[in-house]
């Protein structure tokens, strides 16, 4: 007998329909094994797809996995935030703790936003000279346009990215990147993604303007990123120049579907992703 799953499709960090970061958000997943994840990952075709699973322990109410088209992912933001304005929107916005491969993070209501808690990335190696220098002219980017307050720096541990300060946000949009360039230098530099970012944004009703590059994940440009934005926080807070441990960051204006994200670090070692989720449609796949 076939079995439906219920599949969503939300647009994360934004309240605008077909704005922000799009991803797919699969219940019921219990059942499912990775051949069948990736597969329905690769029909609906976004960048990211979320499966729900109930939970299997008492410290935490329900599980997710991740998968892009060509493998899983081990967390991701804007597809976390899709998870739950589904569930908020089909049970009731409240805290929920989210078991994945890289632990426990509580997710629930901010205000009219959806706030996500979790542990702050950690910084890496800083990149220049030679290496510098290739990333730059692949990402077709003059090396006196950088922000020479903030050198570049790899952070995160597994989905790494390689921050890029820029001295003006008026540069991100003269970006000309080769992606094939980009994906190459992905293995030895040690990042499949390059988050480049301006503290003097051109975008209105933000502190901090962006893109983000990550072709070796099949992902051309991101459009708006919640993990990319709290290594930055993270980033930023460590050079000393994020003194009330908060900013919003705008995103994805540069290919159509702009968004905002808000990050604030908090006691400890951890942060929280705020934004908003716009439900765009719901459909039923028969397996």
């Amino acid at each position: 007998m076939a079995r439906e799953l219920a599949i969503h499709q939300v647009d994360a960090f934004t309240d605008t329909r077909f704005t922000g970061n799009p991803a797919g958000v699969v219940l019921g997943a219990d059942a499912l094994d990775d051949s069948t994840m990736l597969a329905i990952a690769r029909e609906l075709n976004n960048a990211d797809t979320a499966f729900v699973s109930s939970a299997d322990g008492n410290d935490h109410d329900l599980r997710v996995r991740f998968f892009t088209p060509r493998t899983e992912a081990a967390f991701v933001g804007h597809a976390t935030l899709a998870v739950h304005a589904v569930l908020a929107m089909l049970d009731g916005a409240r805290l929920r703790r989210q078991k994945g491969r890289t632990g426990i993070v509580e997710v629930g209501p901010a205000g009219d936003q959806l706030e996500i808690r979790l542990p702050r990335s950690p910084l890496g190696r800083r990149v220049e000279g030679e290496e510098l220098a290739a990333v730059c002219a692949a990402l077709g980017l003059e090396r006196s346009a950088l922000d020479e307050a903030c050198p570049p720096q790899i952070a995160g541990t597994g989905s790494t990215r390689l921050l890029i300060a820029l001295e003006h946000g008026s540069s991100l949009a003269a970006l000309t990147p080769d992606l094939a360039r980009l994906a190459a230098l992905s293995a030895s530099v040690g990042a499949p993604g390059y988050f480049v970012f301006s503290r003097r944004p051109a975008a209105g009703d933000c502190t901090h303007e962006s893109r983000m590059f990550c072709p070796a994940l099949g992902i051309p440009e991101d459009p708006v990123s919640g993990n990319a934005h709290g290594m930055l926080a993270v980033y930023l807070d460590a050079l000393g120049l994020l003194p009330d441990a908060r900013l919003r960051g705008a995103q994805g204006h540069h290919v159509g579907r702009p968004g905002r994200v808000e990050v604030e670090l908090q006691g400890g070692a951890r942060l929280a992703l705020r934004g908003r989720a716009c439900h765009v449609f719901e459909t039923k796949i028969a397996l």
